[in-house]
């Protein structure tokens, strides 16, 4: 689906001026006010207009990337960014000219500036801190347009052999991934682990979310042979509404479930990075950290493969459903192109959004659909989630 006008909104902030900095730029479509995509990363020691025309030039570029051909609406609070790409303040600052002149280029004809006051910039100045704080860095595609239920069909059952291919005929096993609705610790964006932790019920806007993307698929309930769940009570209960509603029985497998986060589970970010700032450093900086009590991503990817493995085995040549979390469907992603697991930091998924992969007989694997929502989400989807 083509986007014919994006608003783009950034931001940056150096916390000593100069001093270390980063930047926030979010790309959004205009008519409906989705988020498209997120860029948000540190640029070393700066000032705070240099990290804001950085946050400006991340924006453009996601534009530039995501909505070729679009009208461009650039927002920010930065008065001095504005003014001057308006060309109505000159750039005088060293600094700032290759800056302004970066932008320029990359800035589609007809791009106009608007300031806005702090407040109405949230996103991106929350992006730009979670940048400084080390919880986000590089580009992350939030919002996958929408396709009606015709198409979804249509994506499920394309399979390009992926490269490499090697002869081995049979047909391909479909794998339709489905994260869980939200709960009050999704909404609240509370660290909610797996069978070890507090496990709340679904919400009734979660169990909405879930029938929907039920509806979306039920045009190929007739192909589904099995809905897998993690035995997650989140998962659980996602998993039976849509094994009611595509009229297929719902079975258990714990290799899918949520990383554990010991102690952390219930707390926001914030709250761990206050109770347990060096556990939380220690996780960030690498795959095989664990807080206590928890799993680290190396062994949350070894449990996944392993009820991988066991579903190929038991469903091979099927189409499935499987319900599950973030971090093991991000690691199924990272897994099936080849990528490190350090990708699962550049991904986003939204509650109840479908991901599918196809594994071929050579044992090789295609994406075909990342993160997409029915058209009926299209009126609550929202970034914050």
């Amino acid at each position: 689906m083509s986007v014919d006008r994006v608003v783009v909104e950034a931001d940056g902030g150096s916390r000593g001026n100069p001093g270390p900095a980063g930047y926030g730029a979010v790309l959004k479509d205009a008519a409906s006010g989705r988020v498209i995509a997120e860029d948000a990363a540190r640029i070393g020691v700066a000032s705070n207009n240099v990290a804001e025309y950085s946050g400006l030039i991340a924006g453009l570029r996601l534009a530039a990337e995501h909505a070729p051909g679009a009208l461009v609406d650039v927002r920010m609070d930065s008065k001095l960014v504005v003014e001057q790409m308006s060309g109505r303040w000159q750039v005088k600052h060293p600094s700032m000219k290759p800056l302004a002149a970066q932008a320029r280029e990359l800035a589609p004809s007809g791009t106009t500036y608007t300031w806005v006051p702090r407040a109405e910039n949230g996103h991106a100045d929350r992006l730009a801190n979670e940048a400084l704080d080390g919880v986000r860095a590089g580009v992350s595609v939030t919002g996958i347009d929408p396709e009606p239920a015709d198409s979804l069909v249509e994506e499920v059952e394309a399979a390009p052999r992926p490269r490499g291919w090697n002869g081995a005929t049979g047909d391909p096993t479909t794998v339709i991934l489905v994260r869980h609705g939200v709960t009050k610790h999704t909404s609240a964006k509370r660290f909610s682990g797996g069978l070890g932790g507090d496990n709340p019920p679904l919400s009734e806007e979660g169990r909405d979310q879930i029938r929907a993307a039920g509806d979306w698929l039920s045009p190929m309930a007739d192909r589904i042979a099995a809905v897998i769940a993690s035995p997650v009570r989140r998962t659980r209960e996602s998993a039976d509404l849509l094994g009611e509603l595509l009229d297929v029985a719902v079975v258990e497998e714990p290799g899918f479930a949520e990383m554990e986060f010991g102690h952390w589970d219930g707390l926001t970010f914030a709250e761990v990075g206050e109770r347990h700032g060096a556990e939380l450093k220690a996780w960030l900086g690498s795959l095989d950290a664990a807080p206590v009590g928890g799993e680290s991503f190396r062994v949350v990817q070894e449990r996944v493969l392993a009820g991988l493995d066991r579903l190929l085995t038991e469903h091979a040549g099927s189409t499935v459903v499987v319900v599950s979390h973030v971090t093991p469907i991000k690691t199924l992603v990272a897994h099936a192109l080849d990528a490190p697991l350090e990708a699962v930091f550049r991904m986003e998924l939204t509650p109840a959004s479908v991901t599918v992969i196809g594994y071929y007989p050579d044992g090789r694997a295609s994406l075909r659909l990342y993160n997409a929502l029915p058209p009926a989400r299209d009126a609550f989807a929202s970034a914050t989630w």
